[in-house]
């Protein structure tokens, strides 16, 4: 009896062993980490060397966020198209139709602030309906389907107006220039007077909609069902997943956060034209694959896509502090940083083929 209760011990001791020993990271977790490990590098170096630049104070933290507000919520649309194995490009036209439109509206027939963000909800639906409608059920290419949106959206806003417009509605104004001072946060000046951290309400939004868009991918059947169809589309519809529904989901979802962005980007600027966002569809998708989400679909973070931005961001404003008068710098520092990201993946996608 004493051998057996040795032997049953030491098979416990060995399974409680086995237990505890750390499963692998899996591929969205290893994409994720890369790329908060590479933002909290890249800020802390800047803080250390550029210092002098404005990296050491506590609102320049915030400003990111405060500068790329609208593009956190539309590169959370981008990650969830991706994820399905799609793509929406039309994102930018989008936008500039938002804001162009809004700021009409707002002018010239006294539309409030509910209002205006129901038209904002409105075009950004209208957009991913049609989309979706097209790539899902008529299974056309989403690329094509989407520049045809982009070159749609910038199309109407020179309908709507030619020249750039500028809000002028007092009470928007004011609603739009409101900022959230954050307590105990702050710098002092040159005159040692403490000025306090402020944030957008935009900010709150996105960070909203980031945690919104987490808990739809991760703890709903929707959210699985978007990982299952990029994954393998096929499987998916063994599995009984109706793929075509799934894809015009995530196409609408897009269209709606693009809506919400553009809406926020109206809020920032209080501005439109036709060349208003110009490129802003490119600089998500960048953050979405910086973020760790894979070009060939069913890997993705949202969380990652929140980084992807803010590490953008941030290599942005360094290059811009170094002192380079070439405009292009900050474009091409960002594109070695998506090439890189991008090589990642195809080493873990054949990684992934080699094991299977």
């Amino acid at each position: 009896m004493s051998l057996m209760n040795k032997a049953q011990g030491t098979d416990g001791v060995v399974i409680q062993n086995k237990l505890k020993r750390r499963e692998p990271l899996t591929d969205t977790a290893f994409l994720l980490t890369i790329t908060i490990s590479l933002f909290i590098a890249i800020y802390l170096l800047s803080m250390i060397f550029l210092g002098d630049k404005g990296f050491s104070k506590v609102q320049m933290f915030f400003n990111l966020f405060n500068e790329n507000a609208a593009l956190i919520v539309i590169a959370c649309g981008l990650s969830i198209v991706m994820i399905t194995g799609s793509i929406d490009i039309s994102v930018g036209g989008s936008t500039a139709l938002i804001c162009t439109a809004c700021i009409v509206c707002l002018n010239n027939y006294g539309f409030n602030f509910f209002t205006t963000l129901s038209l904002a909800l409105a075009i950004g639906l209208a957009f991913g309906a049609f989309q979706g409608f097209l790539v899902a059920y008529l299974e056309m290419q989403p690329f094509i389907v989407t520049l045809a949106g982009m070159f749609l959206g910038r199309g109407l806003v020179a309908l709507i107006e030619v020249n750039q417009v500028q809000v002028s509605n007092p009470g928007f104004e004011k609603l739009s220039g409101a900022r959230i001072q954050i307590p105990f946060l702050g710098d002092v000046n040159k005159k040692g007077i403490f000025l306090q951290s402020k944030l957008e309400y935009g900010v709150i939004v996105a960070i909203l909609i980031v945690c919104l868009m987490y808990w739809l991918l991760k703890k709903t059947k929707l959210g699985r069902s978007f990982y299952a169809v990029g994954g393998n589309s096929q499987s998916a519809l063994m599995l009984g997943i109706n793929v075509k529904r799934t894809r015009f989901s995530a196409h609408l979802l897009c269209g709606l956060l693009a809506g919400i962005g553009g809406f926020l980007y109206l809020f920032h600027t209080r501005s439109g034209s036709v060349q208003q966002a110009t490129g802003l569809e490119m600089d998500a998708i960048a953050a979405s694959i910086i973020g760790g989400t894979l070009l060939t679909g069913g890997v993705g973070n949202i969380f990652g896509t929140l980084f992807g931005v803010l590490t953008s961001g941030i290599v942005l404003l360094v290059v811009t502090a170094i002192g380079s008068q070439d405009p292009w710098w900050p474009q091409i520092t960002r594109a070695g940083m998506l090439c890189f990201f991008i090589v990642l993946q195809s080493v873990i996608c054949s990684r992934k083929r080699k094991k299977y």
